[in-house]
């Protein structure tokens, strides 16, 4: 190959890539949610860590312990080391291999057809080639290699998200359960009390067998429910350890009844849509997915033209090991090559297909992903603006329901009203108290389900 060649090979090198450059797509974004929401801009370091809004030092720990051991994440750690060795392998594509050589041989011929004589022969040399990126085919793929690292690390930021919300979740749950069977037990006792007043009445003649039968079927009705609720809160228990990367029953000590219900304060600042979509990650990912999949579509196009490459030996045989590297044992050469797609029965034009269709799949995917997102903040608003409408209206009603039973009691035990008054206002606030503390727990998931679908949990890269 001549100089001139060369020269025009290396100038074709630095040409612009096969196939489509990428352009990052625009999504369907609204001005503004359409519930009603706090739209200040979101203060990235207080959405990084959201779960300090709950001020639980119990929560705060498990959630620095689950980052730190969960299985999931250490997974998806493992998986963005992957990406990244596979972006330098792609990177060492691009550039020339060179290999080195040596060996040392000694032979003798046969006396009856040769000479008899012992000979030695020494060679060392080095190898090179180099396949040039006319048509970016390479570059393509490495472009890809780079998206592919950074949807991995997209992906790693939302397994992060997703195991931070999990873990609060699970904790708002276990500490409802603790919360629901605290208050079965003091109606459990509050009912045995009763019980006791019923049988005393019983005694003196005072009321019938009825309703020292309908005390006792109460009482037992309450009790019935406490096994339901302690399974409850041991498998609340059991999961937060294998989320923390623990064997079931190690967190029991640790997460003994605090007889609080943890919740966020009421203003969360939502920022607008165009803020959520920046800092979801599985949108990130999916975008990132998008452009790798754009840069493998340009290296299949590449494909239907040629490809070059440069290859050179330069060597050293001698038969004395102290002539080797003398001028007069140097050898080499010089080959270059250059190969062109004729005929494949359209394997070429059918790998084109291919990736044109993945890369509509890719585009479909990151709409789809834009979509799921909103989708995911409107219905969090929703649920969270009920969620604290319900649980302020049961808290009146419980605080009445305690009312009324006390007055219930004191007329019963006065002998002003009948029994069935005191069973009425018993169920109504237990049932009550039941449900405000399930009510409790819905409006925190609430705002554990806004804060992920904002994208919570991880910290932007300034």
């Amino acid at each position: 190959m001549t100089r001139t060649s060369l020269v025009l090979l290396f100038a074709l090198t630095g040409c612009a890539a096969i196939g489509p450059d990428y352009a990052p797509p625009q999504a369907p974004v609204p001005a503004h949610w359409r519930a009603a929401a706090n739209d200040q801009a979101q203060d990235s370091a207080v959405l990084a860590q959201w779960w300090r809004q709950f001020g639980d030092p119990v929560l705060d720990g498990l959630v620095a312990d689950a980052l730190a051991a969960n299985t999931d994440l250490a997974t998806a750690r493992a998986q963005l080391r992957e990406a990244r060795a596979r972006r330098e392998l792609a990177r060492a594509g691009l550039g020339p291999s060179l290999t080195a050589s040596g060996s040392a041989t000694r032979s003798r011929s046969s006396e009856e057809t040769g000479s008899g004589t012992t000979r030695n022969l020494y060679s060392a040399g080095l190898d090179a080639s180099w396949e040039p990126d006319v048509f970016g085919a390479n570059r393509r793929g490495l472009a890809a290699a780079e998206a592919d690292l950074e949807a991995s690390a997209e992906t790693l930021r939302d397994t992060r998200v997703s195991l931070v919300a999990e873990v609060a979740g699970n904790y708002l749950d276990l500490r409802s359960a603790e919360r629901r069977l605290a208050i079965a037990e003091a109606s459990l006792a509050a009912q045995a009390e009763t019980f006791q007043l019923t049988q005393w009445r019983r005694q003196a003649g005072l009321v019938s067998e009825l309703d020292e039968a309908q005390a006792r079927t109460s009482l037992d009705q309450t009790r019935a429910g406490l096994p339901g609720l302690r399974t409850a809160v041991a498998e609340a228990r059991n999961r937060l350890a294998i989320l923390l990367g623990r064997s079931p029953g190690d967190l029991d000590t640790r997460l003994a009844a605090t007889g609080t219900q943890p919740l966020a304060g009421d203003a969360i600042a939502t920022g607008i849509p165009a803020d959520t979509l920046r800092n979801r990650p599985d949108v990130r990912a999916a975008e990132r997915r998008l452009a790798a999949q754009s840069a493998r579509l340009g290296a299949a196009e590449a494909a239907r033209y040629p490809s070059f490459n440069l290859s050179g030996t330069l060597g050293f045989d001698a038969l004395a090991l102290n002539r080797l590297f003398t001028g007069d044992a140097l050898a080499g050469s010089l080959l270059a090559g250059i190969t062109a797609p004729i005929f494949d029965a359209g394997r070429i034009r059918s790998n084109i297909a291919i990736q044109d269709a993945l890369l509509e799949q890719n585009r479909l995917g990151y709409r789809s992903a834009v979509l799921t997102a909103l989708e995911d903040v409107e219905n969090a608003l929703a649920g969270l603006a009920n969620a604290r409408q319900r649980r302020a209206d049961l808290a009146r009603a419980e605080a009445s329901a305690r009312e009324t039973l006390a007055i219930a009691r004191d007329r019963y035990a006065a002998g002003l009203a009948d029994f069935q008054a005191v069973l009425d206002s018993q169920r109504t606030q237990l049932s009550l108290a039941d449900q405000l503390a399930s009510a409790t727990a819905d409006q925190g998931n609430a705002q554990i389900r806004l804060f992920k679908a904002l994208g919570g949990g991880w910290t932007p890269e300034r």
